[in-house]
């Protein structure tokens, strides 16, 4: 009786007995899995990659961005740091500017005081 012996990425070794018919129809079996196992790790190293990408374009990382190209110069209140972001392309509401330019603040990448009753941001 024919055998074959496949032996995996991970170490295992594995013993097929059978007729040939039996046999080949277990290898193809065991390489199309292997293929879809490869497939599926590709595509999951694509996705990590995308998620990756996302997380670089924070809110913060965005505001620093145009401390970076001097947008600060001036104070700024957090209805023109919003038009500014949306004008570059992302929509960001004000509501979500405030908590991320008081953790900024924190950091001390920025400084703010209180123009009019409203706070302003700046250098």
């Amino acid at each position: 009786m024919p055998k074959a012996t496949i032996k995996t990425q991970s170490g295992a070794v594995i013993t097929v007995e059978g007729s040939e018919k039996e046999i080949s129809h277990v290898l193809a079996d065991f390489e199309r899995s292997t293929l879809v196992t490869r497939e599926k790790e590709v595509v999951s190293k694509k996705t990590s990659a995308r998620k990756e990408q996302k997380k670089r374009s924070a809110v913060s990382d965005l505001v620093v961005t145009l401390q970076e190209e001097g947008y600060f110069d001036k104070p700024k209140s957090l209805t023109d740091i919003a038009h500014a972001l949306q004008e570059a392309g992302h929509r960001v509401p004000v509501t979500s500017l405030s908590g991320v330019m008081l953790g900024l603040v924190q950091k001390k990448l920025f400084r703010r005081k209180k123009v009019d009753g409203k706070w302003v941001y700046g250098k």
